[in-house]
């Protein structure tokens, strides 16, 4: 296949979304102490939810029955990844919790391909996870809050439906009006335990334009800048280059956190990574490459078939 010469840009819009992503996962800890992790969710999906349907517009009184399940199905799974991850992050470390809930595409992949070479990729990712539980036990702390490990594992068991149900609404849904009724619907999922939470902005302004910014930075901009990258890179390339969203999230703990980033962790996150990339480069290769899923939450797109 002849190589796109936009592939450049789209190298650089694949690694934008990561780092937007991150940085936006980064503002929405600073949040949490003041809305707590299911309030700040809440805000972000309903932030990203306006946007995108101010911009689709969706024709949602013609969708069938199956598009509007398949659209519910992706929402409660958009739901359960992000808020489950803010939990996580709201106890571990930004780099472990993306580390960790990598798990969930890994096993997807290898469950779906059925072969050993896969599943040695995730006992790799699986010992790099370890290794970090180990970094951690062994620096003089109290190491990893388990109920911080628990949900991250969580956000990966979501991310593997996320991939799923985000696949059958991309083939169900013309554009992206699914998407953006997804975010809608996870948004009110979310209602019953961030509400209170969210409400804490109605007299705090500062607090409100930052919900905002991190709902623009981990959700729109990712999207946004991802759909672009996938209309000019193979699903193979794109993944591997989504496989290094550990690593981001790890610095940007570092940078923006202030979260420690020893030797021990790095290897434990070069580890994973190598993990992921391994796993997306030996995946089967279709005659001609299809077009990957939609991404997000911080998640692989064809890790699983890798975002947020």
């Amino acid at each position: 296949m002849t190589p796109d010469p936009r592939s450049g840009p789209a190298v650089l819009m694949v690694l934008g979304s990561c780092v937007s992503l991150q940085v936006g996962a980064a503002g929405a800890a600073q949040l949490f102490p003041a809305m707590g992790s299911a309030g700040v969710t809440l805000l972000r999906l309903l932030v990203a939810a306006l946007v995108l349907l101010a911009v689709t517009r969706p024709h949602v009184h013609l969708w069938t029955r199956p598009q509007w399940l398949a659209v519910g199905a992706f929402g409660l799974c958009l739901a359960g990844m992000n808020g489950s991850f803010y939990a996580a992050i709201a106890r571990i470390p930004l780099g472990t919790a993306v580390t960790i809930e990598f798990l969930g595409p890994l096993v997807l992949a290898a469950v779906l391909s059925r072969r050993v070479r896969d599943l040695g990729w995730v006992l790799l990712a699986a010992t790099g996870v370890v290794l970090l539980g180990l970094a951690a036990d062994g620096g003089g702390g109290p190491g990893l809050d388990r109920v911080g490990v628990a949900f991250a594992l969580l956000a990966g068991v979501f991310w593997a439906g996320y991939i799923l149900t985000s696949a059958r609404v991309g083939a169900a849904v013309p554009g992206q009006g699914g998407l953006a009724v997804a975010l809608g619907v996870g948004a009110l999922a979310l209602v019953p335990v961030g509400a209170v939470g969210a409400t804490t902005v109605v007299d705090r302004p500062d607090l409100l334009l930052l919900a905002a910014v991190t709902g623009l930075l981990a959700s729109v901009v990712p999207y946004t800048l991802e759909l672009a990258a996938l209309r000019r890179l193979p699903p193979r390339v794109f993944g591997v280059l989504l496989s290094l969203e550990p690593a981001v999230a790890a610095l940007a703990g570092w940078a923006l956190l202030a979260q420690p980033l020893g030797g021990p962790e790095a290897v434990a996150v070069g580890v994973v990574v190598l993990a992921s990339v391994g796993s997306t480069l030996s995946a089967r290769r279709p005659a001609v490459d299809p077009p990957a899923p939609p991404t997000t939450a911080g998640q692989p797109a064809a890790v699983g078939a890798q975002d947020t």
